[in-house]
């Protein structure tokens, strides 16, 4: 019998269009119960993905700020009138037998503690990224993620907004281009939001804006150019946003750009630019192949009334997209979550409950991430060129950069 098609496999029309309600997984005779721990913006956004799906129930959630619990909770009247368990301890909450998965969306800063906390259940984790905020905790998450007898998926979401789906799609499946040889990724956007505690102005909280903000960025660059980093250069630094912000008698010691080069090993060749004091979203990926070009885009805004458009241009001789087409997924998957990701991540995380083989983000894949991140990171404060495999043997990583 031919397999059904797979919502996570082709490009992003092929993937809408072998969505079923059908759910792959039951715990006996009910759906799998999912725990939210962190109940800020992210948290909110895995509870309304879960409920658009279908496929998973939001047994509880876990958040010490009561204000984020407040704001959650109101959210969730709006999407259901189910009930939403409100633990007051992560280990209660983790042991509890109608809870089957966990999704940790909490500060950046705080994830290596949590997940500690969480690998004592045992039980499939969902991880927001960045995974860790230094390379030393990221390392540890990879080895803990070895030895534990369930899966740890990361949040590298944006592998499936529908430009990206498309352009994978274009890449890999097809071959369009022909052999890879640059890579030109960018984002322009406004500053970053307001968060508990201010957590995100801060590069001790955040790991650094190129580790907080850009880590799903290097990680397409990573997918796309099919090899280690080699060299890493990056020029950056504070110009606009925060400079005389301060909480609770810190100063916010953020930067809000920088421009970012990578060497791989197979001479792939990729650029990074990034601007945080723009007033409207738009990302551009541009990939240039012995064959011609091709460039995923996408506008799209804070603002509720501004739609998102995204287009995929594929510059192949007879190529059906040379002119540049429209690419997207339906409206409420669109407006579920960074732009439908998210609903596909779930979507991932489901079929990898349902014991089903898919194409996520690893603990490795994101560890990856982290390195050029933190190489770029490491460029812009020392004004220099960052040799990858050294940098990775004075932070503890040459035998995992070797492996890799």
């Amino acid at each position: 019998m031919t397999p059904p098609p797979s919502p996570l496999i082709g490009c992003a029309a092929e993937r809408i269009a072998a969505l079923t309600p059908e759910n792959p997984h039951w715990i006996g005779d009910r759906k799998p119960g999912l725990l939210v721990v962190g109940a800020g913006m992210m948290g909110r956004e895995h509870m309304r993905v879960t409920q658009l799906l279908g496929w998973a129930e939001v047994r509880g959630m876990v958040d010490p700020f009561k204000g984020s619990v407040d704001w959650a909770l109101s959210d969730w009247r709006l999407l259901t009138d189910q009930p939403l368990k409100v633990y007051d301890d992560l280990r209660e909450a983790i042991q509890d037998s109608a809870v089957d998965g966990i999704v940790i969306s909490t500060p950046n800063h705080t994830h290596h503690n949590i997940l500690q906390t969480v690998c004592a259940s045992g039980k499939p984790i969902l991880l927001e990224k960045p995974m860790a905020t230094n390379l030393a905790d990221a390392e540890q998450i990879v080895r803990l993620a070895e030895a534990y007898p369930s899966f740890i998926q990361l949040g590298m979401q944006y592998r499936y907004k529908a430009q990206y789906v498309d352009a994978l799609y274009e890449l890999q499946s097809q071959s369009a281009l022909g052999a890879v040889k640059t890579i030109a990724m960018s984002e322009y956007r406004p500053p970053f939001l307001d968060k508990v505690d201010q957590w995100n102005k801060f590069n001790r909280n955040s790991g650094g804006t190129l580790v907080e903000k850009c880590c799903h960025y290097f990680d397409l660059i990573n997918v796309v150019a099919q090899s280690r980093p080699k060299r890493v250069y990056a020029s950056g630094g504070r110009a606009v946003n925060f400079l005389d912000f301060e909480w609770q008698g810190q100063s916010s010691d953020i930067d809000d750009h920088a421009m970012v080069i990578i060497d791989y090993d197979n001479g792939v060749r990729a650029s990074f630019t990034l601007n945080m004091f723009c007033q409207e979203l738009y990302e551009e990926l541009v990939v240039v192949g012995e064959r011609g070009r091709l460039v995923a885009s996408e506008h799209a805004s804070f603002h509720p009334d501004i739609r998102s458009s995204a287009r995929l241009q594929v510059e192949v001789p007879q190529h059906a997209a040379y002119q540049a087409v429209p690419v997207g997924y339906p409206d409420p998957i669109e407006s579920s979550g960074h732009y439908g990701a998210t609903f596909f991540e779930h979507i991932a995380f489901n079929r990898q409950l349902a014991g089903q083989t898919v194409d996520a983000a690893t603990p490795q894949q994101a560890l990856w991430s982290l390195i050029v991140a933190s190489a770029a990171q490491h460029s812009m404060q020392r004004r220099r060129e960052v040799d990858v495999a050294a940098y990775c043997e004075e932070q503890g990583l040459g035998d995992f950069y070797a492996a890799g």
